[in-house]
């Protein structure tokens, strides 16, 4: 009886010893330079030659970033692109040529350049100012196609574009297809033939289906706006269809789908809880590999054993990270492998297929230091009608979660989302001592139809609630200090955080608009002319200019400035094509008017977001100090 109460004791005594245990404290980082976040990568954005050869990458000249290329088995490296007015983002290899993507000041107007892998025989591809040049199908590992690409161009007339097969090496345009019909997106087959065109009349869309390229083109399905039917590749016969399409049903799933019978074959996959949203399909195999879906984190099903052992192997060899083959050559020996979390934006592995070895090539980052960053954190809340409302939690690092200083980050979009991953902004916030809140509010994509239908029309009204609970559920949790609360957001965002100030005055303390919307009536005016085919579809999620003029002028910050007293500071690019400048010049009038503080930065070779490097060092740098001056200061 003894031995068994000692016995007895020692297990009670083991068990309280063991949930006394913590993890190790993490101590509070110190206070990193604004240009540490928000500077060019020393290397980024790699990819490799269809040779194997060669490996590319962009990294910094004179403030931008340019293209260069390095041998596979050497150290030195040919910049290959002299570009000095705006950073190059957009680049892939096409044979022995590097493609590439640039606009004027930010217009989204881009033209396409292709150069040499030794950086000689620039060719100007798409030489047409004020018109906008897009990939359709890069055409990869398609025998006989190895310098073509199609592309389509809007030069017959701005609101719709035709397609062309572009040869990288001549220039050469040829027009594909006359698109008499004013088709408006395009899916090919395993061979590059245009095999299906979708048409919106502005509500409903159809995609027409044709049998070959001698064929015309027939009407296939009709949906409307609000179901997804989204074709993304042929089988390997090129006779049906791997689409994603939530018809019938609220999540989007996967579906193979017969043209001919005009109807599902049958349901490959699909999750529960999120909408699927891209497929991954090997030309070279002629076998669909793999489907991914965004929930708390990026997730993948495999239906190629090949590359999902490719996938698992990678797991194994870089553990505790998230791992993406972002490049590989035709004859599928070396890729191109990132491996990324939440507090590293990552590094770039060269991998081996043969023998499974994995090299670094490059620590784009090497000032950021993983130990210094903060914990991305998986957040749900409940909104006042009911809805769970998913989005991400960041705490300063080392510092007790109480009483913070607070940032709410509204994404733009406002149908896109906030995932898990590393972000500059969020890791500066911060680091300077603020709790960042980002929410997926109603509206926000991935969710299934019936969370995103019910943002329609409610730009300020439930969407904003949204927010605002989220702001309330911090308050309730402790977190969050109520006198130092600020709201930040870009584009979508940027208009949340005019009407956080607008229709909640008293919520937050301090508050940073970069390029958003103020007034509904006068960015329906001037969104640019390739959305025009969609303005019924904006108009039924977000408001008839006509039809619903009340609630629209109920909705815009602009025509309610009187209620604003909250301190703003407004970042504007001049060349903005998407909410235009006027969006924030007449915000910045109305407050002066009033004498509330209004600091409104603009940037004169920029568009929708800044691009270039000094730009965002000051961006970032005056919205230190406009914080600092309005929330850490306040008590």
């Amino acid at each position: 009886m003894i031995k068994k109460s000692i016995l007895s004791v020692l297990v009670v005594l083991l068990l309280v010893l063991n949930s006394c245990k913590q993890e190790p404290k993490e101590t509070p980082a110190p206070l990193i330079d604004v240009k540490t976040f928000f500077k060019n990568g020393e290397k980024s954005s790699f990819r490799i030659s269809p040779d194997g050869n060669y490996f590319s990458y962009r990294a910094d000249y004179k403030g931008k970033t340019n293209i260069f290329v390095q041998k596979v088995n050497d150290t030195k490296a040919v910049r290959v692109t002299n570009d000095t007015l705006r950073s190059i983002f957009n680049y892939f290899w096409k044979g022995d040529r590097i493609v590439y993507a640039q606009d004027v000041g930010g217009d989204e107007n881009f033209q396409l350049f292709s150069v040499k892998a030794d950086g000689t025989d620039l060719k100007a591809l798409t030489p047409f100012p004020g018109i906008r040049s897009d990939i359709t199908d890069a055409l990869i590992d398609i025998p006989g196609k190895e310098k073509e690409l199609i592309v389509q161009i809007n030069k017959r007339v701005k609101e719709y574009f035709d397609p062309y097969i572009l040869n990288v090496e001549t220039g050469t345009l040829t027009l594909l297809y006359n698109n008499k019909e004013n088709f408006d997106g395009w899916v090919t087959d395993n061979n590059g033939i245009i095999r299906l065109a979708s048409k919106t009349d502005g509500v409903n869309i159809t995609w027409n289906y044709r049998n070959s390229d001698k064929e015309p083109f027939t009407p296939l399905i009709t949906t409307t706006f609000k179901d997804v039917f989204t074709p993304a590749s042929f089988d390997k016969n090129n006779k049906n269809i791997y689409a994603l399409s939530n018809i019938g049903k609220d999540k989007v799933a996967l579906v193979e789908y017969d043209p001919v019978a005009k109807k599902n074959v049958k349901e490959l996959f699909s999750d529960s809880k999120y909408d699927l949203d891209a497929i991954n399909y090997d030309r070279k195999k002629q076998a669909l590999t793999s489907v991914d879906w965004e929930a708390e984190k990026q997730e993948k099903h495999f239906f190629d054993k090949d590359w999902e052992a490719i996938q698992n192997n990678l797991k194994k060899q870089i553990e505790g990270y998230e791992t993406e083959i972002v490049s590989y050559d035709d004859a599928r020996t070396k890729a191109i492998v990132w491996a990324g979390n939440d507090r590293t934006p990552g590094k770039f592995y060269l991998y081996d297929f043969k023998t499974s070895n994995v090299k670094e090539v490059a620590d784009p980052y090497p000032w950021i230091k993983e130990n210094q960053m903060s914990h991305i954190k998986p957040v749900t809340y409940k909104s006042r009608d009911g809805l769970e409302i998913h989005g991400y939690l960041t705490l300063p690092l080392g510092i007790e979660p109480k009483n913070l200083p607070v940032i709410i980050n509204p994404h733009g979009g406002p149908w896109a989302r906030d995932g898990w991953y590393f972000n500059p902004e969020v890791q500066f916030l911060a680091n300077r001592g603020y709790a960042v809140l980002q929410m997926n509010y109603r509206g926000s994509t991935g969710y299934g139809k019936k969370f995103w239908e019910a943002s329609f029309k409610q730009w300020g009204k439930t969407m904003q609630d949204d927010i605002t609970d989220g702001v309330e559920w911090l308050k309730k949790e402790g977190i969050a200090d109520e006198n130092r609360i600020a709201i930040y957001g870009g584009s979508y965002g940027g208009y949340a955080t005019l009407a956080g100030i607008t229709f909640t005055p008293d919520l937050y303390a301090a508050a940073v608009d970069y390029v958003g919307v103020s007034n509904l009536f006068t960015f329906m005016h001037t969104i640019p002319p390739y959305w025009t085919p969609y303005l019924d579809q904006f108009h039924e999620m977000v408001g008839d200019p006509k039809k619903d003029s009340l609630l629209l002028a109920s909705a815009s910050p602009a025509l309610h400035a009187d209620k604003i007293k909250t301190p703003l500071f407004i970042a504007q690019g001049a060349n903005d094509p998407r909410v235009n400048k006027a969006e924030s010049d007449q915000m910045v009038e109305a407050l002066k008017k009033r004498g509330v503080v209004v600091e409104y930065m603009v940037k004169n070779d920029e568009g929708h977001g800044f691009r270039n490097q000094n730009n965002r060092f000051d961006f970032y740098g005056a919205m230190e100090k406009f914080l600092d001056k309005h929330l850490k200061q306040k008590k």
